[in-house]
């Protein structure tokens, strides 16, 4: 009998445990467990909508909002520090996962809901972003104190000409009005007609009398004043001609949710809203744009938003995450909306300009000048799931617009796909993110096995300084794990080789070996992923 055959500290099946670290991950593997505080930015940054294959998204999300309450106990400020930071750098594709942790911290009781509610205006710089807050948050507490004075103070921040543009763009979201956050904060706003306002409408601005239940005799309020003229031109504007509209829009910047939808089909009227348009709202209405027109063949429009979509700096500091380019492109390019009826014909130039802005959203990313094997997971449960809760956005499909970013920055890269066994993707750094979206989107292969990529290195005699590998992490196919591979290629080529894991999926388990420098865990669409990678690879 070989005795050695049974068991080996260099070479473990991975339904095995080969450290006493690992832990049992989700498909029955064996995976190093991260601490709570690389699964808090997982969450913040990915989200949990749709699950994963192997863990519902019910699962996923109550393990993710414990893990919150563990970050909480241990250090609460960091805990908010971490919520709204990632929130107001625009590192996460959406804002509701901050916004989900910050009401379950708002809802601890003693001085750590303090320090959530301080940060409430950094995390919901909208009113959308506030009335999401408010609808969590009622899971957490009740409308205590120190909740009524921080609704109140968010209102209070703004000046007159923000507080209005809030009201009139955000009016109300899962059932909540600014009237409802006014009448439970008890807020007594600095611009009393604003107030009055957003709790009667234009119509109730002068002397008026109200019978409460409790009270046998009516309250009597006194005239407020007349309507700033901001919103005194948005009542104007609701029952507007055309041509007043534009005149409108033009001298008050009124955005497409203001408009009458009786005017939604008119040309002149959208080419008035692009002119200010921001550039999250202007790449989500690409489609109706070019479906009335505006967008057409060389046409102005064209070059305004081509000419947008190329300028870093907007870019940067519209806070464009690359998932909200990488979700434009692919409905653009389909040529209709994921709901709905609505149609158009694609401009080349304009999916040509989305194209770019991806990588531009990215930030700088500087060239290491190594050779770089990427390596995607196509396994099934990459098809599972969502990343940030984008239709359509599974983790396969995303690890392969992801990994276009190595593979445009760095001189030397190959790019192989994996699951049980290996792939040629026919990945190319010429490809259209829309190319390597349908590409990748029909990739669909059997079990996982996160050696397979350094194995194959060994295996071909490829020289590999750097392996990059975008995966769920639910490794257990192999006959050894991914860390034990890692170290016998080193050995085998010489190749002091790192490995950068990036996650796809919010899930507490990484293949790297926390005591290994070469070897470290990132978070899939973290804006800074790629220049962190870059930097790492360089050490």
């Amino acid at each position: 009998m070989t005795y050695a055959q049974h068991f080996s500290t260099r070479k473990t099946p991975q339904t095995e445990q080969a450290d006493p670290r690992q832990v049992k991950n989700s498909a029955g593997g064996y995976s190093f467990e991260i601490t709570p505080w690389q699964r808090l930015d997982r969450f913040l940054i990915l989200g949990c909508e749709g699950g994963t294959y192997y863990a519902t998204e019910r699962k996923l999300t109550i393990e993710n909002a414990k893990c919150v309450q563990t970050c909480l106990a241990d250090d609460a400020a960091r805990t908010v520090e971490a919520i709204a930071t990632i929130s107001e750098q625009g590192r996460a594709p959406k804002n509701d996962p901050a916004i989900f942790a910050l009401a379950i911290a708002a809802g601890v009781k003693g001085p750590n809901s303090a320090i959530a509610l301080a940060a409430l205006p950094r995390v919901c710089r909208t009113a959308t972003h506030l009335f999401q807050f408010c609808e969590a948050v009622k899971n957490f507490r009740g409308w205590g104190t120190g909740l009524k004075r921080a609704v109140a103070a968010w209102y209070n921040q703004h000046d007159e000409r923000s507080l209005c543009y809030q009201i009139t763009k955000y009016q109300q979201r899962n059932g909540w009005s600014h009237r409802d956050l006014l009448r439970l904060s008890h807020a007594e706003l600095k611009f009393p007609v604003v107030g009055r306002y957003m709790a009667t409408g234009a119509e109730g601005l002068g002397d008026r009398q109200v019978t409460r239940k409790q009270q046998k005799l009516p309250v009597t309020y006194a005239s407020v004043g007349e309507l700033p003229a901001y919103l005194a031109a948005f009542e104007e504007l609701k029952h507007a001609d055309a041509k007043r509209t534009i005149e409108l829009i033009r001298a008050h910047g009124f955005t497409h949710e203001m408009v009458d939808s009786q005017h939604k089909n008119n040309v002149d009227v959208w080419a008035a809203l692009l002119e200010k348009m921001p550039m999250t709202a202007m790449i989500r209405n690409l489609g109706k744009m070019t479906s009335v027109g505006l967008i057409a063949p060389l046409s102005e429009a064209a070059k305004t938003v081509s000419s947008r979509l190329g300028d870093a700096e907007y870019i940067r500091k519209s806070r464009l995450h690359p998932i909200a380019i990488l979700l434009a492109s692919r409905v653009y390019a389909q040529g209709h909306g994921d709901k709905g009826s609505l149609t158009w014909a694609t401009n080349p130039r304009v999916l040509d300009a989305l194209n770019e802005a991806f990588y531009l959203a990215f930030g700088n990313v500087q060239p290491t000048g190594k050779r770089t094997l990427i390596a995607i997971d196509v396994s099934g449960s990459m098809t599972c799931g969502s990343i940030a809760g984008a239709p359509g956005l599974t983790p396969n499909v995303a690890s392969a617009a992801m990994a276009l970013v190595t593979m445009r920055t760095e001189p030397e890269w190959h790019c192989v796909g994996f699951s049980d066994r290996m792939f040629d993707l026919g990945l190319t750094d010429k490809m259209r993110l829309d190319d390597v979206v349908h590409k990748a989107s029909r990739l669909n292969g059997g079990g996982t096995d996160c050696a397979l990529p350094m194995l194959w290195a060994a295996g071909s005699s490829v020289k590999v300084d750097t392996f990059v590998e975008l995966t769920d992490g639910e490794t257990w196919q192999g006959h050894i794990h991914p860390h034990q591979a890692l170290r016998a290629y080193r050995e085998k080529s010489g190749v002091q080789a790192k490995w950068g894991v990036i996650a796809m999926t919010a899930t507490s388990f990484s293949l790297c070996d926390a005591d290994d420098p070469g070897q470290m865990a990132f978070v899939g669409f973290d804006a800074s992923t790629p220049q962190v990678l870059a930097e790492f690879a360089k050490m």
